[in-house]
């Protein structure tokens, strides 16, 4: 099977008729809004239908006008009116008889493809005439049921309940899109203001002390925040974003949201050399895109949220960041960006210079997905520098999915030890160590229900420790974590990969078989 470009770059206000049934097929009218693999999804002008997924194999006939054309060459496009011919629709994919699309404009630009890593593209060109329409919503959320076990001395066993909901409602008028974002989380309830356990997870503070071998709590309020959009001449787009609660534009995309992540539970060993900036109160960002490139700049709050987790924690926008991103396929996203975190740790005085590079490759399917990201960050703080390194894979074939990451991290050595920030007395501090971390595990599909999935998993996750930290944490620890995984209806949209807040999404597409995060 040929495959088509996979794209979202435009969106048309429905004008056609509603479908008319014939016999034992139904014929459905309506606009592309994905183009994705062997399938295509439809906005159609039946309400009760609302988006339909069609699959597309070598024995669908394709019509372009009055030509019957290859898949290959047929080069359908997002915001294309499309009539399907088909079989009554069932569960998941509806197979297609017939595609009618109409004739090739003699001259027209080729549509350059959007990046497939996100179900939700960005905006068309500025030659595309975009059609006004009204708010379209979507979200997304995960509850998760964790038996959590940490091996060492160190380690222990718990039972939390880690979640969170993401909400966006986008609009489109002529060369304009906006985009209202927000994402919320009852972690602070439900986990705890000391978190969940993680050995050799450092990061923020409790009481005065820093917060080690746990993995903080989500703040109630882990996105407030606004993206403009407008498309220029000569295929330049600019994104103005920001918000009370936002992101920077440092890092990769944050570890909830990456689809290599979907199959995984506990937040990355590298979080604060990554992505640990994904919570900010008080970020503007500026973005220019042409093509497959795209250049971010943000000044934001660059102070970590303290442990009161239900209110906000304003502070100064003097932290600053750049980042640049480039797609050289559909399917595959490099990012490379820098920033200057401005008193970041409320614990020590002092800035930290953050480095990240990192490249993602997701490829979607209709009964899954396979998605890997590998990247590297360096810490710059304190007159030392502490490195990092990341590997994570998710290859799910419904019922099943499967998933491993391999973190290579230097950890504060000397706050893992005493529990303690080092103070400079005289004593010789040690430099920071590098942990190894490796975790496989599997979750099966259990219920569909109403937009409901429920998911049962496992993993299992083994450590190299250096010698430095075999007396605190021994020489073989070894967790292991059991869980339920209930992902919330999206109420017809596709899950929110790749999120991140200076990007505006598109319209939602319906992949019902994605799990994650």
């Amino acid at each position: 099977m040929k495959t088509f470009g996979v794209g979202l770059l435009g969106v048309a206000l429905m004008v056609c008729a509603p479908g008319t049934a014939f016999a034992q097929e139904t014929t459905y009218l309506g606009t592309v809004m994905l183009v994705q693999g062997d399938r295509v999804q439809v906005m159609t002008t039946e309400p009760a239908a609302d988006h339909l997924w069609f699959v597309i194999d070598k024995n669908t006939t394709i019509r372009r006008g009055d030509a019957v054309v290859a898949s290959a060459s047929a080069k359908i496009a997002a915001g294309e009116r499309i009539a399907v011919v088909s079989a009554a629709p069932a569960k998941g994919d509806t197979r297609a008889k017939e595609v009618r699309l109409q004739p090739a404009a003699s001259g027209t630009p080729a549509t350059p493809a959007a990046h497939a890593e996100h179900q939700t593209a960005p905006a068309a060109p500025a030659q595309m005439a975009m059609t006004s329409m009204g708010w379209h919503v979507m979200q997304d959320g995960v509850v998760y049921g964790l038996f959590n076990h940490q091996g060492g001395p160190r380690g222990g066993t718990e039972f939390v309940v880690p979640n969170w909901w993401m909400g966006m409602a986008m609009r489109e008028r002529g060369r304009h899109q906006l985009s209202l974002n927000a994402m919320f989380s009852l972690d602070p309830a439900t986990v705890g203001a000391d978190g969940y356990r993680e050995i050799f997870q450092v990061g923020e503070s409790l009481d005065d002390k820093p917060l080690i071998d746990r993995q903080h709590p989500h703040d109630l309020f882990m996105q407030l925040a606004a993206a403009w959009r407008i498309a220029l001449p000569d295929a330049f787009a600019l994104t103005v974003s920001g918000g009370p609660v936002g992101e920077p534009t440092l890092g990769p995309i944050a570890f909830m949201h990456r689809p290599s992540a979907s199959g995984l539970i506990l937040a990355p060993l590298g979080h604060h050399t990554f992505d640990s900036t994904h919570i900010s109160f008080g970020v503007v960002a500026v973005a220019v895109e042409r093509g497959r490139w795209t250049v971010e700049g943000s000044v934001f709050n660059g102070r970590e949220p303290d442990e009161h987790r239900w209110d906000f924690d304003f502070g100064r926008l003097d932290s600053y960041a750049g980042r640049v991103w480039f797609r050289p396929t559909d399917s595959l996203e490099l990012q490379v960006s820098s920033g200057k975190l401005i008193e970041p740790e409320a614990l020590e005085e002092g800035d930290v210079t953050r480095t990240t590079t990192s490249m993602g490759w997701f490829k979607p399917g209709a009964n899954g997905l396979r998605a890997v990201t590998v990247g590297y960050g360096v810490n710059a703080a304190h007159g030392e520098y502490r490195h990092g390194v990341f590997g994570e894979a998710t290859i799910e074939r419904l019922p099943y999915s499967f998933a491993a990451r391999l973190d290579v991290q230097q950890v504060e050595t000397n706050v893992l030890i005493t529990g303690e920030v080092p103070h400079d007395d005289g004593h010789e501090l040690e430099p920071p160590a590098t942990v190894v971390a490796f975790t496989i595990g599997g979750t099966r599909r259990l219920l569909e229900w109403k937009g409901f999935e429920g998911d049962a998993g496992a993993h299992l996750t083994f450590y190299g420790v250096p010698d430095v930290l075999k007396p605190t944490h021994g020489s073989h620890p070894v967790s292991f974590q059991a869980f339920f995984r209930l992902r919330l209806p999206t109420g017809g949209s596709d899950r929110m990969w790749n999120m991140r807040m200076s990007r505006v999404h598109l319209m939602p597409v319906d992949h019902s078989s994605h799990v994650g995060r």
